[in-house]
């Protein structure tokens, strides 16, 4: 019975452990998905730059929290044509040893000037 319970009782931990890693990352992934966004919407407009959708990006993922989604990069082109943003990082382990990425992109067209 003891050798039973001392194998089962990590093998749970860690089922358990992983089940709430993958919640952190899914709510990374969705930060980083909101940051995105953000980004691409300061930055495609008329007068709006890669610099101030990088502002905005950093802004919006301060106030989101740095925790779950961490080392974020978040990288603004702008053309004529259409803005991207992509935002990438890592997910807070809670895994021990697990750092899982984080990627996110958004795409729109540059609002042409008026």
């Amino acid at each position: 019975m003891s050798v039973e319970l001392v194998l089962a009782t990590p093998l749970l931990l860690l089922l358990l452990l992983v089940a709430v890693q993958s919640g952190v990352w899914w709510h990374a992934t969705h930060i980083a998905d909101t940051v995105a966004a953000h980004a691409l919407a300061a930055a495609r407009v008329q007068d709006g730059t890669p610099a101030v959708g990088q502002q905005t990006g950093e802004r919006v993922w301060a106030q989101l929290g740095t925790g779950v989604l961490q080392q974020a990069r978040i990288e603004v082109t702008r053309t004529a044509a259409g803005t991207r943003v992509e935002v990438r990082g890592l997910a807070e382990p809670v895994v021990p040893g697990l750092r899982l990425p984080v990627a996110a992109t958004a795409v729109g067209t540059t609002e042409p000037p008026p």
